[in-house]
């Protein structure tokens, strides 16, 4: 199945936080907070996913309540932070979902998406992941991750499915 054919299918997308829907670097403040970054148009992309029907997951092994709550905002309910064993997680709340694997996209970056990537009907990641996960995925991004790349993979999926709001163009691969 060609990558354009897969993703015509895709009715689940879950994505990995720091490297995926941020840029994967952390200021800290005086106080000791953590400031990450997010992309807007990757938040325009999720809120209109959900809106359309799409399952939408964040499944990251760090914490960030701020980041959470943006979430929430875009009405996505299933975050899910601090996981520690991400694969055994993703293999449960597919199963517990009662969720189609084939239908689902995962989006990591890093070695502890590896598992769930290899799992995932659709793999894919940002232009700057990691070599392994590159070496794993079926779309790299042209963007890097915090900078749009969730967008792009969403956009992507509702083109070919005429959900995007202005779907005359249809996505290469």
């Amino acid at each position: 199945m060609n990558v354009l054919s897969h993703l015509r299918i895709i009715k689940t997308f879950v994505f990995d936080m720091d490297g995926v829907l941020t840029d994967g670097s952390l200021l800290v403040d005086l106080e000791n907070n953590w400031i990450r970054k997010m992309n807007v148009k990757d938040g325009y992309a999720l809120q209109l996913a959900v809106k359309c029907g799409y399952k939408i997951a964040v499944l990251s092994g760090g914490n960030a309540s701020p980041v959470t709550e943006r979430l929430y905002s875009l009405g996505i309910k299933d975050v899910f932070m601090k996981v520690v064993d991400k694969e055994s997680f993703f293999k449960n709340y597919i199963l517990e979902n009662g969720l189609s694997m084939k239908e689902t996209l995962f989006m990591g970056d890093d070695i502890p998406d590896y598992g769930c990537m290899v799992m995932a009907g659709f793999a894919c990641c940002p232009s700057d992941a990691a070599v392994e996960i590159k070496n794993i995925s079926s779309y790299i991004s042209p963007i890097p991750g915090g900078f749009g790349c969730v967008r792009d993979v969403i956009e992507k999926v509702m083109k070919l499915n005429n959900h995007w709001p202005m779907h005359t163009f249809v996505p290469s691969a």
